[in-house]
């Protein structure tokens, strides 16, 4: 495996799955660190936005003064992985619904894409340069309706839906890797960083 001992990335822990975050990206061998203030970005390499309630989390970066910070740090050409709700918060547009977040994204995203809590599932998702499928967990899931740039590069698909997609130092998941014990795509963001 490779050495990501110099990598210090963060976490940001305002709402949702922080721990399984923070515990994969130790796994491959890297600094891991929950952030709470905007002062501890300027030492991260990466930021991973983790799923949880995106309207929440949107009103705490708000009120923390992250939405500017983030959006900086973004155009350092630093590292984000946005899962599930993180995918919303990246997204420039939002399906029937004014809102938008860091703006970041050339995506318009569709909350729910998949149901409600009770339609999760898990799938075998092929994703494009991993040799054997992933155990993509999906609860309440977004999707991506369309790519609004020639730069963002869909790396997964499910029943006609975009699920993971990057765009330069981006990287936007509808579904929950770290609920898995799959490292493959934190490595993939970590390669990014």
């Amino acid at each position: 495996m490779k050495d990501y001992s110099h990598l210090h990335i963060g976490v940001l822990a305002l709402q949702g799955a922080v721990s399984e975050h923070l515990q994969q990206i130790e796994q491959l061998g890297a600094n891991a660190t929950a952030i709470k203030t905007t002062t501890e970005l300027t030492a991260l390499d990466g930021l991973v936005l983790p799923g949880g309630e995106s309207t929440t989390i949107g009103k705490l970066m708000r009120q923390y003064g992250f939405i500017e910070a983030i959006q900086d740090f973004a155009k350092q050409g630093k590292g984000i992985f946005g899962t599930c709700a993180g995918m919303i918060l990246l997204a420039k547009q939002l399906d029937n619904d004014p809102t938008v977040h860091l703006g970041l994204m050339d995506i318009c995203v569709q909350r729910n894409a998949f149901g409600r809590q009770v339609d999760s599932f898990q799938t075998a998702l092929e994703v494009a340069g991993f040799d054997s499928p992933f155990p993509a967990v999906f609860i309440r899931a977004p999707s991506i309706q369309h790519a609004n740039h020639p730069q963002v590069q869909p790396l997964a698909s499910l029943n006609g839906h975009i699920v993971l997609a990057k765009q330069h130092n981006l990287l936007a998941c509808a579904f929950h890797p770290e609920l898995t014990p799959d490292l493959r795509i934190m490595q993939l963001f970590l390669e990014m960083c």
